[in-house]
């Protein structure tokens, strides 16, 4: 503490001391981030082009980004969601069965196809927060029973969307500004779901909630309801992600989304959310799911095999783990 005085008055200045653990915490994620870009720009020199940069936001946004969105949402009230990348595949099917094999257009197709990403989440929502079931147990059934479902929808096959799905296809590989358009929507959703959390009391409660639920229950809200919402949230950006699949190969596929979950929990934890609950960001969640996805075209660029890609996620989640865990201890 210092103190300076100016014409016969007092002004004392405090210092607030540097928090090591506080800076760790703040921005490991982007650190890491940079240290990979840096790492992947000296591997090779096809990283840093534009179709590179641009192919690694379009698989982002297709595959870990959005869906990393609505697992942030679960996470922050110390749930899970296992059940995200069987939504996502089942999303793809019905984008093709709604649309090709029902012929109902494409303006009510879409709707359907979110609408029953909804009814999935709301089932593990209901269950985990009205019947108090561990939502890991109930997301793997979920899980079991979504991937059951596309692959039922497809009888284990491709739909391919064909003309009728004409317009999705266009969306899946147009530009706008030279920009895929998934990677625009991924941007919107980002967007909206920052300003949720962080401008809204929608995003206040359920970061309490997370927090501590006892303490938001005694003050008279909802706690169930809300816990409820945010799967529906997951279902429903598992879902979009399944037609964004859909719209980059031009096929609804039940083998879509296959381990997709280890991928988005490993973003959202890499971005600086808590598993306990009520930490984490919209920011950071992104930068943790463009981690991943430097780190795969990194590897699909050097030539790694596709299971040793899987070991090095493994590895990336535990570093990641380790990290949070020695912030919090040196905070305690």
């Amino acid at each position: 503490m210092s103190s300076k005085a100016t014409g016969g008055t007092s002004e004392v200045i405090e210092k607030r001391p540097f928090d090591k653990a506080e800076f760790i915490e703040k921005y490991s994620t982007f650190g890491i981030f940079l240290i990979l870009v840096v790492v992947a720009t000296l591997w090779t020199d096809t990283f840093l082009t534009e179709r590179n940069m641009l192919n690694v936001l379009r698989q982002v946004a297709a595959g870990t980004g959005i869906m990393a969105v609505g697992m942030l949402f679960v996470i922050l009230t110390r749930g899970i969601d296992l059940s995200v990348g069987s939504i996502q595949a089942l999303g793809s099917v019905l984008c093709g069965y709604y649309i090709v094999q029902l012929d109902i257009s494409i303006w009510f197709g879409i709707p359907l196809v979110l609408l029953s990403g909804a009814a999935c989440g709301a089932i593990t929502g209901l269950f985990v927060a009205y019947l108090s079931l561990p939502s890991f147990v109930m997301s793997l059934a979920m899980m079991a029973m979504a991937r059951g479902l596309s692959l039922v929808y497809s009888q284990g096959q491709p739909i391919v969307l064909g003309k009728a799905g004409a317009a999705i296809t266009e969306f899946g590989s147009g530009r706008f500004l030279n920009v895929p358009m998934p990677v625009w929507l991924m941007a919107f959703i980002f967007i909206v779901a920052g300003i949720t959390l962080n401008f809204t009391k929608y995003g206040r409660i359920i970061k309490a909630i997370g927090s501590n639920e006892e303490a938001v229950r005694l003050s008279g809200i909802n706690v169930p309801r809300y816990v409820a919402s945010v799967y529906v949230i997951s279902g429903v950006l598992a879902a979009t992600a399944g037609i964004i699949a859909a719209s980059r190969t031009g096929i609804g596929s039940s083998q879509v989304g296959v381990g997709a979950e280890l991928n988005v929990i490993a973003a959202v934890v890499i971005g600086g959310a808590s598993l306990m609950g009520g930490r984490g960001g919209v920011i950071n969640t992104l930068i943790g799911a463009l981690i991943l996805g430097v780190m795969t075209n990194l590897m699909n660029l050097a030539g790694v095999p596709g299971y040793h890609q899987q070991v090095w996620m493994g590895v990336i989640i535990a570093v990641a783990m380790l990290l949070h865990f020695s912030v919090t201890k040196i905070k305690n």
